[in-house]
Protein backbone atom coordinates (compact mmCIF):
# COMPACT_ATOMS: atom_id res chain seq x y z
CA UNK A 1 0.00 0.00 0.00
CA UNK A 2 1.41 3.45 -0.89
CA UNK A 3 1.98 5.59 2.31
CA UNK A 4 0.32 8.84 1.19
CA UNK A 5 -2.92 9.95 2.15
CA UNK A 6 -6.22 8.04 0.19
CA UNK A 7 -9.15 9.91 -0.77
CA UNK A 8 -11.44 7.22 0.78
CA UNK A 9 -10.58 4.08 2.72
CA UNK A 10 -13.61 1.43 2.27
CA UNK A 11 -13.64 -1.10 4.80
CA UNK A 12 -15.68 -3.98 3.43
CA UNK A 13 -15.33 -5.20 -0.54
CA UNK A 14 -18.98 -6.11 -1.07
CA UNK A 15 -21.57 -4.32 -2.33
CA UNK A 16 -21.96 -1.05 -0.42
CA UNK A 17 -18.06 -0.50 -0.27
CA UNK A 18 -17.28 -1.96 -3.85
CA UNK A 19 -20.35 0.31 -5.36
CA UNK A 20 -19.03 3.78 -3.80
CA UNK A 21 -15.17 2.77 -4.52
CA UNK A 22 -16.56 2.14 -8.27
CA UNK A 23 -18.47 5.48 -7.94
CA UNK A 24 -15.68 8.07 -6.54
CA UNK A 25 -13.03 6.40 -8.56
CA UNK A 26 -14.65 6.97 -11.95
CA UNK A 27 -14.61 10.58 -10.27
CA UNK A 28 -11.35 10.59 -9.95
CA UNK A 29 -10.88 10.00 -6.40
CA UNK A 30 -8.24 7.79 -4.78
CA UNK A 31 -9.75 4.66 -3.27
CA UNK A 32 -8.49 2.30 -1.33
CA UNK A 33 -11.13 -1.14 -1.06
CA UNK A 34 -9.71 -3.41 2.23
CA UNK A 35 -11.79 -7.17 1.94
CA UNK A 36 -10.84 -9.63 4.41
CA UNK A 37 -12.47 -12.69 1.67
CA UNK A 38 -10.05 -13.58 -0.54
CA UNK A 39 -12.49 -15.87 -2.00
CA UNK A 40 -16.21 -14.94 -1.21
CA UNK A 41 -18.32 -18.02 -0.42
CA UNK A 42 -22.14 -18.37 0.32
CA UNK A 43 -23.42 -17.63 3.08
CA UNK A 44 -27.30 -16.93 4.02
CA UNK A 45 -27.68 -12.89 3.19
CA UNK A 46 -29.82 -10.66 0.71
CA UNK A 47 -30.21 -11.38 -2.94
CA UNK A 48 -33.35 -9.87 -3.50
CA UNK A 49 -33.70 -6.04 -4.31
CA UNK A 50 -36.89 -4.06 -4.74
CA UNK A 51 -37.41 -1.67 -7.72
CA UNK A 52 -36.78 1.15 -5.45
CA UNK A 53 -32.94 -0.30 -4.53
CA UNK A 54 -33.33 -1.30 -9.05
CA UNK A 55 -33.34 2.64 -9.82
CA UNK A 56 -30.53 3.63 -7.33
CA UNK A 57 -28.28 1.02 -8.30
CA UNK A 58 -28.92 2.64 -11.97
CA UNK A 59 -27.85 5.45 -11.02
CA UNK A 60 -24.79 4.02 -9.44
CA UNK A 61 -23.95 2.43 -12.87
CA UNK A 62 -24.47 -0.68 -11.54
CA UNK A 63 -27.31 -2.47 -12.49
CA UNK A 64 -26.14 -3.64 -15.89
CA UNK A 65 -23.68 -5.29 -14.90
CA UNK A 66 -24.94 -7.02 -12.18
CA UNK A 67 -28.14 -7.74 -14.71
CA UNK A 68 -26.01 -8.97 -17.19
CA UNK A 69 -23.48 -11.20 -15.62
CA UNK A 70 -25.88 -12.76 -12.19
CA UNK A 71 -28.80 -11.19 -12.10
CA UNK A 72 -32.46 -12.43 -12.45
CA UNK A 73 -35.11 -10.24 -13.01
CA UNK A 74 -38.15 -10.90 -11.10
CA UNK A 75 -41.31 -9.12 -12.93
CA UNK A 76 -44.54 -11.02 -10.78
CA UNK A 77 -45.15 -11.00 -6.99
CA UNK A 78 -47.18 -13.54 -5.48
CA UNK A 79 -48.25 -12.91 -1.98
CA UNK A 80 -50.26 -14.80 -0.04
CA UNK A 81 -51.86 -14.80 3.61
CA UNK A 82 -52.44 -17.93 4.85
CA UNK A 83 -53.83 -20.06 1.74
CA UNK A 84 -55.36 -17.46 0.36
CA UNK A 85 -53.70 -15.74 -2.62
CA UNK A 86 -54.17 -11.65 -2.45
CA UNK A 87 -51.65 -10.55 -5.06
CA UNK A 88 -50.68 -11.36 -8.37
CA UNK A 89 -48.79 -8.43 -8.84
CA UNK A 90 -46.75 -7.16 -12.00
CA UNK A 91 -43.97 -4.62 -10.31
CA UNK A 92 -42.88 -3.20 -13.18
CA UNK A 93 -46.68 -2.19 -14.36
CA UNK A 94 -47.52 -0.73 -10.92
CA UNK A 95 -44.54 0.88 -9.21
CA UNK A 96 -43.60 4.38 -10.35
CA UNK A 97 -39.85 3.42 -10.80
CA UNK A 98 -41.53 0.60 -13.81
CA UNK A 99 -38.60 -2.11 -13.05
CA UNK A 100 -38.57 -5.48 -11.87
CA UNK A 101 -37.29 -7.04 -8.63
CA UNK A 102 -33.49 -7.78 -9.12
CA UNK A 103 -32.17 -11.36 -7.28
CA UNK A 104 -28.58 -12.57 -7.20
CA UNK A 105 -26.34 -14.90 -6.23
CA UNK A 106 -24.41 -12.64 -3.23
CA UNK A 107 -21.03 -14.72 -3.47
CA UNK A 108 -21.10 -13.40 -7.79
CA UNK A 109 -22.06 -10.12 -7.18
CA UNK A 110 -19.11 -9.25 -5.02
CA UNK A 111 -16.47 -10.47 -7.35
CA UNK A 112 -18.48 -8.66 -9.87
CA UNK A 113 -18.93 -5.12 -8.02
CA UNK A 114 -15.19 -5.40 -6.71
CA UNK A 115 -13.46 -6.13 -10.32
CA UNK A 116 -15.71 -3.24 -11.09
CA UNK A 117 -14.32 -0.95 -8.77
CA UNK A 118 -10.89 -1.87 -9.64
CA UNK A 119 -11.81 -1.25 -13.01
CA UNK A 120 -12.70 2.15 -12.40
CA UNK A 121 -9.40 2.53 -10.77
CA UNK A 122 -10.02 1.49 -7.30
CA UNK A 123 -6.88 -0.22 -5.57
CA UNK A 124 -8.16 -3.10 -4.10
CA UNK A 125 -6.61 -5.60 -1.31
CA UNK A 126 -7.89 -8.79 -0.77
CA UNK A 127 -6.87 -10.76 2.28
CA UNK A 128 -6.71 -7.76 4.25
CA UNK A 129 -7.83 -7.60 7.83
CA UNK A 130 -8.20 -4.24 9.54
CA UNK A 131 -7.26 -4.29 13.03
CA UNK A 132 -8.22 -0.72 13.91
CA UNK A 133 -9.55 2.36 12.97
CA UNK A 134 -9.04 5.85 14.39
CA UNK A 135 -11.33 9.00 13.89
CA UNK A 136 -10.12 12.37 13.71
CA UNK A 137 -9.13 15.01 11.43
CA UNK A 138 -7.29 12.53 9.10
CA UNK A 139 -9.11 9.19 9.99
CA UNK A 140 -6.28 6.18 10.43
CA UNK A 141 -6.73 2.41 9.49
CA UNK A 142 -5.01 -0.16 10.81
CA UNK A 143 -4.61 -3.18 8.18
CA UNK A 144 -2.80 -6.69 8.20
CA UNK A 145 -1.97 -8.47 5.03
CA UNK A 146 0.48 -11.06 4.30
CA UNK A 147 2.19 -11.02 8.50
CA UNK A 148 2.61 -7.43 7.73
CA UNK A 149 0.95 -4.60 9.22
CA UNK A 150 0.32 -0.99 8.12
CA UNK A 151 -1.32 2.71 9.11
CA UNK A 152 -3.36 4.15 6.10
CA UNK A 153 -4.51 7.47 6.07
CA UNK A 154 -7.65 9.20 4.32
CA UNK A 155 -10.08 12.12 4.27
CA UNK A 156 -12.41 9.60 4.71
CA UNK A 157 -13.00 6.45 6.06
CA UNK A 158 -15.75 4.31 5.17
CA UNK A 159 -17.51 1.70 7.64
CA UNK A 160 -18.93 -0.86 5.14
CA UNK A 161 -18.46 -4.15 7.43
CA UNK A 162 -21.95 -5.62 7.66
CA UNK A 163 -24.62 -5.40 10.88
CA UNK A 164 -21.49 -6.70 12.80
CA UNK A 165 -19.29 -3.87 12.06
CA UNK A 166 -16.06 -2.95 13.74
CA UNK A 167 -15.81 0.04 12.54
CA UNK A 168 -18.85 1.19 14.14
CA UNK A 169 -17.60 -0.08 17.48
CA UNK A 170 -13.54 1.36 16.82
CA UNK A 171 -15.57 4.99 16.08
CA UNK A 172 -17.34 4.95 19.16
CA UNK A 173 -20.89 5.01 17.69
CA UNK A 174 -23.99 3.88 19.47
CA UNK A 175 -25.90 1.11 18.61
CA UNK A 176 -29.29 0.78 18.64
CA UNK A 177 -31.69 -2.36 18.55
CA UNK A 178 -35.18 -3.40 18.08
CA UNK A 179 -36.80 -5.87 21.15
CA UNK A 180 -35.85 -9.33 19.36
CA UNK A 181 -39.15 -10.58 17.91
CA UNK A 182 -38.08 -12.74 14.83
CA UNK A 183 -35.50 -14.44 13.33
CA UNK A 184 -34.92 -16.25 9.85
CA UNK A 185 -33.76 -18.88 8.30
CA UNK A 186 -32.28 -19.25 4.66
CA UNK A 187 -30.70 -21.74 2.23
CA UNK A 188 -30.04 -21.64 -1.56
CA UNK A 189 -31.77 -24.47 -3.29
CA UNK A 190 -31.65 -26.28 -6.54
CA UNK A 191 -34.28 -28.04 -8.90
CA UNK A 192 -36.98 -26.42 -6.98
CA UNK A 193 -40.26 -26.18 -9.09
CA UNK A 194 -41.13 -22.68 -8.89
CA UNK A 195 -42.05 -19.73 -11.42
CA UNK A 196 -39.09 -18.52 -12.50
CA UNK A 197 -40.04 -15.20 -13.18
CA UNK A 198 -41.82 -14.17 -9.85
CA UNK A 199 -41.34 -13.80 -6.42
CA UNK A 200 -43.45 -15.40 -3.65
CA UNK A 201 -44.08 -14.57 -0.28
CA UNK A 202 -47.05 -16.18 2.20
CA UNK A 203 -47.61 -14.86 5.37
CA UNK A 204 -48.81 -16.91 7.97
CA UNK A 205 -50.18 -14.21 11.10
CA UNK A 206 -52.18 -16.85 12.77
CA UNK A 207 -48.66 -18.60 12.88
CA UNK A 208 -46.23 -15.58 13.11
CA UNK A 209 -44.45 -16.92 10.49
CA UNK A 210 -43.57 -16.25 6.39
CA UNK A 211 -42.07 -17.87 3.48
CA UNK A 212 -40.26 -16.02 1.28
CA UNK A 213 -38.50 -17.44 -1.86
CA UNK A 214 -36.58 -15.39 -5.02
CA UNK A 215 -35.51 -17.74 -8.14
CA UNK A 216 -32.63 -17.15 -9.38
CA UNK A 217 -32.78 -18.57 -12.58
CA UNK A 218 -32.15 -22.65 -13.71
CA UNK A 219 -33.94 -23.65 -10.85
CA UNK A 220 -32.18 -22.17 -7.85
CA UNK A 221 -33.84 -20.28 -5.38
CA UNK A 222 -33.01 -18.57 -2.08
CA UNK A 223 -35.55 -19.82 0.32
CA UNK A 224 -36.21 -18.39 3.74
CA UNK A 225 -38.69 -19.22 6.54
CA UNK A 226 -39.41 -16.31 9.19
CA UNK A 227 -40.59 -17.24 12.49
CA UNK A 228 -40.71 -16.25 16.30
CA UNK A 229 -38.02 -15.86 18.13
CA UNK A 230 -39.59 -17.33 20.86
CA UNK A 231 -39.32 -20.81 19.15
CA UNK A 232 -37.29 -23.70 21.13
CA UNK A 233 -35.55 -24.55 17.93
CA UNK A 234 -33.18 -22.46 15.56
CA UNK A 235 -32.37 -24.38 11.95
CA UNK A 236 -29.44 -24.67 11.39
CA UNK A 237 -26.59 -27.00 9.07
CA UNK A 238 -28.10 -29.87 6.40
CA UNK A 239 -29.40 -31.93 9.58
CA UNK A 240 -32.36 -29.11 9.39
CA UNK A 241 -33.11 -29.07 6.04
CA UNK A 242 -35.78 -31.21 6.18
CA UNK A 243 -37.39 -29.86 9.18
CA UNK A 244 -36.74 -26.24 7.31
CA UNK A 245 -38.92 -27.52 4.37
CA UNK A 246 -41.65 -29.20 6.85
CA UNK A 247 -42.09 -25.95 9.07
CA UNK A 248 -42.36 -23.83 5.51
CA UNK A 249 -44.91 -26.27 4.57
CA UNK A 250 -46.51 -25.38 7.03
CA UNK A 251 -46.66 -21.80 6.95
CA UNK A 252 -48.29 -22.26 3.97
CA UNK A 253 -45.91 -22.76 0.98
CA UNK A 254 -47.12 -25.85 -1.77
CA UNK A 255 -45.20 -29.00 -0.73
CA UNK A 256 -45.07 -29.51 -4.57
CA UNK A 257 -42.51 -26.30 -4.73
CA UNK A 258 -39.98 -28.21 -2.58
CA UNK A 259 -40.46 -31.81 -4.19
CA UNK A 260 -36.83 -32.89 -5.23
CA UNK A 261 -35.03 -29.89 -4.24
CA UNK A 262 -31.15 -30.17 -2.89
CA UNK A 263 -29.66 -27.99 -1.12
CA UNK A 264 -26.83 -25.70 -2.39
CA UNK A 265 -25.60 -23.46 0.55
CA UNK A 266 -25.53 -23.50 4.23
CA UNK A 267 -28.56 -23.67 6.25
CA UNK A 268 -28.44 -20.54 8.79
CA UNK A 269 -30.58 -19.04 11.01
CA UNK A 270 -30.33 -15.27 12.38
CA UNK A 271 -31.38 -13.06 14.07
CA UNK A 272 -33.93 -9.85 12.87
CA UNK A 273 -34.07 -7.21 14.85
CA UNK A 274 -33.41 -3.83 13.54
CA UNK A 275 -29.73 -2.79 14.83
CA UNK A 276 -29.09 0.93 13.74
CA UNK A 277 -27.35 4.19 14.95
CA UNK A 278 -28.73 7.75 14.39
CA UNK A 279 -26.03 9.83 12.53
CA UNK A 280 -24.05 7.26 11.08
CA UNK A 281 -21.08 10.05 10.31
CA UNK A 282 -18.21 11.53 12.88
CA UNK A 283 -14.78 12.37 13.18
CA UNK A 284 -13.99 11.30 9.64
CA UNK A 285 -15.76 8.23 9.87
CA UNK A 286 -19.33 7.31 7.36
CA UNK A 287 -20.96 3.95 8.19
CA UNK A 288 -23.21 2.67 5.44
CA UNK A 289 -25.40 -0.21 4.82
CA UNK A 290 -25.84 -2.68 7.37
CA UNK A 291 -23.11 -1.15 9.30
CA UNK A 292 -25.26 1.96 9.69
CA UNK A 293 -28.65 0.10 9.83
CA UNK A 294 -29.42 -3.45 9.30
CA UNK A 295 -33.29 -3.76 8.79
CA UNK A 296 -35.37 -6.52 9.85
CA UNK A 297 -34.41 -8.50 7.05
CA UNK A 298 -37.70 -10.41 7.05
CA UNK A 299 -38.99 -7.65 4.48
CA UNK A 300 -35.98 -7.69 2.24
CA UNK A 301 -34.79 -3.85 2.75
CA UNK A 302 -31.10 -4.39 2.76
CA UNK A 303 -29.86 -4.34 -0.30
CA UNK A 304 -32.57 -1.30 -1.77
CA UNK A 305 -30.89 0.68 1.73
CA UNK A 306 -27.74 -0.06 1.10
CA UNK A 307 -27.09 1.50 -2.29
CA UNK A 308 -29.43 4.23 -1.28
CA UNK A 309 -26.81 4.80 1.10
CA UNK A 310 -23.98 4.36 -1.50
CA UNK A 311 -25.62 7.26 -3.86
CA UNK A 312 -26.51 9.28 -1.63
CA UNK A 313 -23.06 9.71 0.12
CA UNK A 314 -21.42 9.81 -3.57
CA UNK A 315 -23.74 12.50 -4.72
CA UNK A 316 -22.56 14.77 -1.22
CA UNK A 317 -19.38 14.08 -1.49
CA UNK A 318 -18.99 15.29 -5.38
CA UNK A 319 -20.91 18.16 -4.05
CA UNK A 320 -19.23 19.13 -1.51
CA UNK A 321 -15.45 20.16 -0.98
CA UNK A 322 -15.33 20.14 2.54
CA UNK A 323 -15.90 16.32 3.74
CA UNK A 324 -17.18 16.89 6.94
CA UNK A 325 -19.96 19.07 5.91
CA UNK A 326 -20.59 15.75 3.28
CA UNK A 327 -20.61 13.22 5.92
CA UNK A 328 -23.05 15.28 8.01
CA UNK A 329 -25.63 15.94 4.89
CA UNK A 330 -25.23 11.98 3.86
CA UNK A 331 -25.85 11.13 7.58
CA UNK A 332 -29.14 13.58 7.76
CA UNK A 333 -30.06 12.04 4.28
CA UNK A 334 -29.97 8.13 5.69
CA UNK A 335 -31.40 8.96 9.31
CA UNK A 336 -34.50 10.08 7.16
CA UNK A 337 -34.52 7.32 4.08
CA UNK A 338 -33.98 4.63 6.95
CA UNK A 339 -36.09 5.98 9.34
CA UNK A 340 -39.37 5.98 6.70
CA UNK A 341 -38.58 2.42 5.77
CA UNK A 342 -37.94 1.28 9.46
CA UNK A 343 -41.06 2.66 10.33
CA UNK A 344 -43.46 0.60 8.25
CA UNK A 345 -41.51 -2.35 8.10
CA UNK A 346 -42.04 -1.54 12.23
CA UNK A 347 -46.19 -1.53 11.13
CA UNK A 348 -46.11 -4.83 9.07
CA UNK A 349 -44.39 -6.49 11.98
CA UNK A 350 -47.30 -5.86 14.13
CA UNK A 351 -49.86 -6.54 11.67
CA UNK A 352 -48.35 -9.99 10.12
CA UNK A 353 -45.78 -11.55 13.15
CA UNK A 354 -47.02 -10.33 16.55
CA UNK A 355 -49.18 -13.02 18.04
CA UNK A 356 -51.42 -12.96 21.02
CA UNK A 357 -55.20 -11.34 21.69
CA UNK A 358 -54.14 -7.95 21.18
CA UNK A 359 -52.55 -8.72 17.80
CA UNK A 360 -55.49 -11.34 16.87
CA UNK A 361 -58.27 -8.54 17.70
CA UNK A 362 -55.97 -6.06 15.13
CA UNK A 363 -55.77 -8.13 12.40
CA UNK A 364 -59.23 -9.32 12.95
CA UNK A 365 -60.34 -4.98 12.45
CA UNK A 366 -57.37 -4.09 9.40
CA UNK A 367 -57.41 -7.18 7.36
CA UNK A 368 -60.76 -7.18 5.99
CA UNK A 369 -60.48 -2.99 5.41
CA UNK A 370 -57.23 -4.03 3.42
CA UNK A 371 -59.18 -6.61 1.70
CA UNK A 372 -61.58 -4.11 0.44
CA UNK A 373 -58.97 -1.58 -0.40
CA UNK A 374 -56.00 -2.26 -1.30
CA UNK A 375 -54.29 0.94 -1.06
CA UNK A 376 -54.54 1.29 2.41
CA UNK A 377 -51.40 -1.15 2.41
CA UNK A 378 -48.63 1.31 2.50
CA UNK A 379 -46.45 0.53 -0.73
CA UNK A 380 -42.73 1.59 0.62
CA UNK A 381 -41.35 -1.58 1.06
CA UNK A 382 -41.49 -2.09 -2.77
CA UNK A 383 -41.89 1.73 -4.35
CA UNK A 384 -39.30 3.06 -1.40
CA UNK A 385 -38.72 6.09 1.47
CA UNK A 386 -39.69 9.03 -0.67
CA UNK A 387 -43.48 8.21 -0.78
CA UNK A 388 -45.56 10.25 2.08
CA UNK A 389 -45.08 8.98 5.28
CA UNK A 390 -47.26 10.26 8.14
CA UNK A 391 -50.05 9.63 11.38
CA UNK A 392 -53.26 10.11 8.53
CA UNK A 393 -51.17 7.01 6.61
CA UNK A 394 -50.43 4.93 9.90
CA UNK A 395 -54.33 5.57 11.04
CA UNK A 396 -55.27 4.38 7.56
CA UNK A 397 -53.36 1.32 7.29
CA UNK A 398 -54.67 0.40 10.80
CA UNK A 399 -58.04 1.16 10.26
CA UNK A 400 -57.89 3.59 12.75
CA UNK A 401 -60.03 6.56 10.92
Amino acid sequence: MASDTYDIITVGGGLGGSALAKAMAEHGARVLVLERERQFKDRVRGEQMHPWGVVEARELGIYDVLRDTCGHELPWLDIYLGPEQIAHRNITATTSQQLPELAFYHPMMQEVLLSAAANAGAEVHRGATVREVRPGAVPAVVVEQDGQSEEVQARLVVGADGRASLVRKWAGFAVRQDPPLLQMAGVLLDEMSIPPDTSYANLNPSLGQAVFLFPQGNGRVRAYFTYQQAATYRLQGTADLARFIAESVQTGAPPEFYAGVRASGPLATFDAADTWVAHPYRAGVVLIGDAAASNDPSFGEGLSLTVRDVRVLRDQLLANTDWDVAGHAYAEAHDRHYGVIHTVTNWWEALFYETGLEAQARRARVLPLLAQDGTRMPDHLVSGPDLPLDETIRRRFFGEE
